[in-house]
């Protein structure tokens, strides 16, 4: 295989690769525990994708091409999920599993945004929970969100189609093989 392909591989998994990691910082941030899994087993496989590559093992590359279309599928639910598509809510625990009340960590400290915690005024509530009130966002969270999901589908998908490009160059160079 061409050492330029390999290159433009490399350059594309890097890419994946930070996009992913970026994502993974911030969702640890707001404890959503279904996205961590998701960039986690993304760092994962787009690692095996560039070991195919260089090692030329097709697949190992098919893996990543299967898993890319996962991904987009889970990103698309996301964009779906903060737009609240088809019934879907933001406000529900569904991205920490039910297991917290957190939230995506841009909603209090995306650009622009004013955060002030209110003591709550209501009797019987502890005092020590606290309201956070926020203010001023450039961008509200949910398309701050949606924008990571709209980058992560593009990478993965233009990474798809390369994935196909560099199995059909394998598959071309193992008949070559195989014929002489």
């Amino acid at each position: 295989m061409s050492p330029v392909i390999k290159k433009w591989m490399f350059c594309l998994c890097v890419f994946l690769q930070l996009a992913a990691l970026e994502r993974q910082i911030f969702d640890f941030l707001g404890f959503q525990w279904a996205p961590i899994l998701g960039n986690f087993l993304q760092i994962i496989v787009v690692i095996l994708g560039l070991f195919g590559t260089i090692q030329f093992r097709p697949r190992y590359i098919v893996v990543y091409t299967v898993w890319t279309a996962l991904w987009v599928t889970w990103n698309v639910f996301i964009i779906c999920f903060y737009l609240e598509v088809g019934g879907l809510s933001k406000e529900t625990d569904l991205m920490t599993f039910n297991i917290s009340m957190h939230r995506s960590w841009w909603r209090e400290h995306g650009p622009g945004c004013i955060r002030r915690v209110v003591r709550p005024s209501a009797p019987g509530i502890l005092d020590d929970y606290s309201y956070v009130s926020v203010t001023g966002c450039i961008i509200d969270f949910q398309y701050l969100e949606v924008i990571h999901s709209a980058i992560q589908i593009l990478l993965s998908l233009i990474g798809f189609v390369y994935a196909c490009y560099v199995i059909s160059i394998f598959m071309e160079e193992e008949d070559s093989c195989r014929s002489k």
